[in-house]
């Protein structure tokens, strides 16, 4: 056996892998593919709000991702089927010597709607963070999708004062693209307290729902914005909601106010907050 170089750094890793589908029967959404590999899974599927909505809560039993970890999630929800997809706590990403990865790739067919409403995820200074997000929706597919990112652990006093975190998001409709982003921020840089930048939040929270609303409904959504500096935008069959904010939970706080007025207006159901928010 050949002995390691002195100079050798192993670090260990976990490279998770989760596929969930779903498909419509009758009135009923089922999952219908779950396959996992490494520390990522789904809980039980649940039915909130009758059977017509399939909810899951996706699980990273480590807690947290370390430099050298990869997270690679897939979802296909298949013709008029309707999945629901949250998180039961905070994603973590630590500081670390190496770039940590997470790739989610979303397929929905046409007369299917995806809501993918996870908590929020809590980047630590020296983290190297790199996410990447594609989404496929086909014919009328409805997604109704929201992200949370803070910088750092204000509460305990800690800047996000070096590392890094990036993040790319596609969605296309019919292979035409809808919302293409592209998000690096490094950490101690200018941008953090710039006006043209972050402003000195550590909090930001983005919103994107197919569909259009009325300008009734649009100012109803805008006036929500009181713990945070919010605002909405309507694009052509794509609305697009973005705050700032001084910590997580008043932006979390900000999206749901905004879902719960969404997506009866937008999806055609009330909104039924899942019970793992409030654990």
């Amino acid at each position: 056996m050949t002995a390691a170089a002195p100079d050798t750094v192993f670090t260990p890793s976990w490279h998770a892998e989760l596929e969930l589908g779903y498909a419509r029967f009758g009135d009923s959404t089922r999952p219908v593919q779950r396959r996992h590999k490494g520390p990522l899974r789904v809980q039980k599927h649940l039915y909130a709000e009758g059977p017509q909505v399939c909810q899951h809560i996706i699980v990273h039993p480590p807690g947290g991702i370390a430099g050298g970890d990869r997270l690679d999630v897939s979802v296909n929800v298949a013709t008029d089927a309707w999945a629901q997809l949250t998180s039961p706590g905070a994603a973590k990403w630590y500081r670390a010597a190496t770039p940590a990865y997470q790739q989610l790739d979303v397929t929905v067919a046409a007369g299917a709607t995806l809501e993918w409403l996870p908590q929020e995820t809590i980047v630590f200074s020296a983290a190297q963070a790199e996410l990447a997000t594609r989404i496929d929706l086909q014919g009328n597919a409805r997604l109704f999708f929201w992200d949370v990112v803070a910088l750092g652990r204000p509460a305990s006093g800690e800047r996000f004062a070096c590392g890094h975190f990036q993040s790319r998001l596609d969605i296309r409709r019919d292979g035409q693209l809808l919302w293409h982003e592209r998000q690096r921020i490094v950490g101690g840089d200018g941008l953090l307290d710039s006006p043209i930048g972050l402003d000195g939040s550590p909090v930001w929270a983005t919103l994107l729902v197919t569909g259009e609303i009325d300008t009734e409904l649009l100012e109803q959504c805008r006036s929500l914005a009181g713990d945070v500096r919010g605002d909405l935008t309507q694009l052509p069959g794509l609305l697009v909601a973005r705050c700032l904010a001084s910590e997580a939970l008043l932006a979390r706080n900000w999206l749901i106010a905004l879902w719960t007025l969404l997506r009866p207006a937008l999806l055609g159901r009330a909104a039924v907050p899942p019970r793992i928010w409030n654990t």
